[in-house]
């Protein structure tokens, strides 16, 4: 009984340390993926646009990496817990992708990302307390409308950001690869009125972050 409330005090410490991190440790670097190298100066509009859209993508992986440690920490299957750990790696490349291009565009993470984190473990760790089931299905979920919403911020980037486009090319790739990854492990369609909730909430957190 004592070794396994030390074993979970444990690991709710590794919890925290693990969100202190995300939310204040500096990151750098693409690895993983290429990018081209600027080519033109972007005209301040367009370059404004395109920081505003990183720290939107910025928030949504700092959430990501939230989501996915919340599921893990309460998933029952090892496999489940396994391929949510997997995912979480895969994220903090996005996130770092997105850090590094948010400092090139001269913009700032949103000061929300602390909201955005709490909210989000909460809400994956209730998804694998449901069961893996659900846990899956809310990762298929949430990947097709981050993919949407990829598609979205996609339209809206200038033609000469090609930097930028890499970016969200290589990170859509990735989550249409989780989604499938989690319905090929037993994710199914959530009911209708959970998916709208989840939309609704994701548009909150895309306009919000947009300006703050």
């Amino acid at each position: 009984m004592d070794a396994r409330r030390i074993g979970f005090t444990d690991r709710l410490i590794g919890e925290i340390d693990r969100a202190i991190k995300v939310l204040t440790v500096p990151r750098g670097g693409l690895g993983r993926i290429e990018v081209p190298a600027e080519t033109a100066a972007l005209p301040q509009r367009d370059r404004t646009e395109s920081g505003r859209l990183m720290r939107v993508n910025h928030a949504g992986e700092v959430a990501a990496q939230a989501l996915y440690q919340g599921q893990a920490l309460t998933a029952r299957s090892e496999t489940v817990k396994a391929a949510m750990q997997q995912s979480t790696a895969e994220e903090a490349d996005h996130l770092a992708w997105c850090e590094q291009r948010l400092g090139e565009l001269g913009q700032s993470p949103s000061l929300l990302n602390p909201l955005w984190y709490i909210g989000s473990f909460g809400l994956g760790a209730l998804a694998g307390a449901l069961g893996d089931r659900a846990s899956l299905s809310f990762v298929a979920e949430t990947e097709s409308q981050v993919e949407s919403h990829l598609s979205q911020h996609l339209d809206r980037l200038s033609p000469q950001d090609l930097r930028s486009r890499a970016i969200l090319e290589r990170m859509q790739h990735d989550e249409v690869r989780h989604g499938a990854k989690a319905e090929s492990l037993g994710g199914s369609r959530l009911p209708l009125p959970v998916s709208i909730a989840m939309r609704l909430t994701s548009k909150v957190m895309t306009r919000s972050s947009y300006w703050i």
